[in-house]
């Protein structure tokens, strides 16, 4: 088993003046968990994932959609989404979220 890794998010948040910043806080063979920064007015254009993920929302608004449904975002909103669903994002504020990716990499 690998060490524990505590770090304080909130103190992480980068926020660019465009487009996305991101950070992996943890990779394993099994999990990937990455902070993301959206800018205000930036979006991440429909794709999918050979692996279950999760979303949850700690800072900012925009919209989701998963599977062709919006999902509105805004602080302490969870999203979980089953393996190849297709999905995109934007930021309607500067938006930070949590991914975190479960499964094999392949």
């Amino acid at each position: 088993m690998s060490n524990p890794i505590v770090k304080n998010l909130f103190e992480m948040m980068e926020f660019p003046r465009e487009g996305v910043f991101s950070k992996v806080l943890v990779k394993t063979a099994v999990a990937n968990h990455t902070l993301m920064c959206l800018a205000k007015g930036s979006d991440i254009s429909e794709h999918t994932s050979a692996r279950e993920a999760s979303v949850t929302v700690l800072k900012g608004k925009g919209v989701f959609v998963l599977e062709g449904k919006e999902i509105k975002m805004e602080p302490g909103v969870f999203i979980f989404m089953p393996k190849n669903a297709p999905h995109s994002l934007s930021a309607d504020e500067d938006l930070a979220i949590l991914l975190s990716l479960a499964g094999e990499s392949k």
